[in-house]
């Protein structure tokens, strides 16, 4: 500990024995010269001395009891304090009880029944990332859960069963390849819930107004439907295109919603966005470094939030980002600088772990990334139009860049970088994918 400052040499901190200090820093538990919690110990041996009372932990039995195990991860957090923090809040100590001595069993079935989705969340990520429990999609795994709710609220043997075949047939075994494939699934499970709801409605109405099926559908019902409400009905063309390929109904079609409007920022607008993200300090390192990904490189806050630090590849040409199949995108300067400064310095880096995030915006949980939703809220607030913002961002990138190099290097297809080089008038919007 350095608790004192020189006189001599320009108030530089010092140590208890150079300045004089007679107080006694260490810890009585452990021995460690640091700053005391509580009753002359540190904030690591007041954490376990808590925690062993609260689990009734029996070192005589050896670490590889339940409460043993669950004592040893808690107490590897790089910062102590966050957890005795935690354990503050309500009904974190009976979960921990009772996890430790057994009444919950170490499963995420187990942890799936109980309430309070946020402190059961929180201790699950602690006992995925010290392996005390195996680790899984997370947003799959409340597709799960919803899509069971979901089908138990429809009556209907004759609505529900073609709702049943599209969810799981369709959305959860794509999203389950996904998941396997190491692919973010937020965003597929919140179309695919928005599709199966939407589809619900309509299948329920036909019944309902027509006493027809989706066996029995014709395209005056579809057209009737989607005339009359808000455009969130287009969303069940996924279920008709499914259902025409599947032969559960014929002779119906849906074609694509156009939107009206497309939102979309000036030149300008965009170029003075990166310069206050690049120059100003408009918001934390972290927030910067994504708005510069969205502004720069048209990346979806979605992916931005699950990217990885192995994602920033340093090479003797500079720095680049691997964002998709094709050659990394080099990052120019300054934005590679403050890439380089958050590597450094990612926030969250010490929430209940012992080893480095792999991610390069860490959540607050242990071993997530951020979340999503958090980003985009933030963005928002320092005036990013985010659907704008990217728009702008491509149609830039496929001016200066053949649309299918593009496609490659940022992650997008070759349709959606093609649309845009024909709406901007690109020169390269002919050029060949070889």
């Amino acid at each position: 500990m350095l608790p004192g400052r020189s006189a001599t040499h320009g108030d530089q901190p010092i140590c208890v024995d150079c300045a004089g200090i007679t107080q006694d820093y260490h810890c009585w538990g452990c021995g460690t010269e640091t700053e005391h919690y509580r009753h002359n110990t540190c904030a690591r041996c007041s954490l376990r001395n808590d925690l062993t009372a609260l689990m009734h932990v029996d070192e005589s039995q050896g670490t590889e009891t339940t409460a043993a195990k669950l004592l040893a991860a808690l107490c590897a957090a790089q910062r102590p304090e966050s957890i005795l923090t935690w354990l503050r809040k309500p009904g974190v100590g009976e979960l921990l009880e009772r996890l430790a001595t057994g009444d919950i069993p170490f499963s995420h079935e187990a942890l799936d029944r109980e309430p309070n989705g946020l402190r059961v969340e929180h201790l699950r990520s602690l006992l995925v990332h010290h392996n005390l429990l195996p680790g899984r999609d997370h947003y799959l795994a409340l597709f799960e859960r919803w899509l069971a709710s979901k089908l138990d609220g429809v009556d209907d043997p004759e609505v529900r069963r073609p709702i049943e075949s599209f969810a799981r047939w369709h959305h959860l075994r794509r999203i389950r390849g996904l998941s396997l494939d190491g692919k973010p699934t937020q965003g597929p499970v919140h179309s695919a819930k928005q599709e199966i709801t939407e589809t619900a409605k309509f299948l329920s109405w036909l019944k309902l107004t027509h006493g027809r099926t989706a066996t029995s559908c014709v395209q005056a019902d579809v057209d009737a439907w989607l005339a009359d409400g808000p455009t969130t009905r287009h969303a069940i063309r996924t279920f008709f295109v499914w259902a025409v390929k599947n032969r559960t109904c014929v002779n119906v079609t849906i074609g694509f919603r156009q939107a009206k409007t497309v939102p979309l920022l000036t030149q300008d607008q965009r170029l003075a966005m990166l310069k206050a993200c690049l120059t100003d300090d408009v918001d934390t390192l972290s927030y910067r470094v994504a708005a510069i990904l969205l502004l720069l490189y048209a990346q979806p806050t979605v992916k931005i939030a699950a990217m990885k630090s192995t994602s920033v590849i340093l090479t003797p040409e500079g720095l680049h980002l691997s964002l998709g199949e094709g050659d990394p995108a080099p990052v120019p300067e300054p934005f590679a600088a403050l890439v380089k400064q958050h590597l450094a310095s990612r926030p969250n880096m010490r929430t209940g772990s012992t080893s480095g995030s792999t991610w390069l915006f860490p959540g607050y949980r242990a071993g997530q990334h951020i979340h999503p939703n958090t980003l985009m809220a933030r963005l928002r607030e320092n005036g990013i139009n985010l659907m704008g913002a990217r728009n702008a961002s491509l149609r830039a990138l496929v001016k200066e860049v053949p649309a299918p190099l593009v496609a490659e290097m940022i992650g997008y297809s070759y349709q959606v970088t093609q649309k845009y080089a024909a709406a901007a008038a690109g020169q390269w919007s002919r050029y060949p994918r070889i």
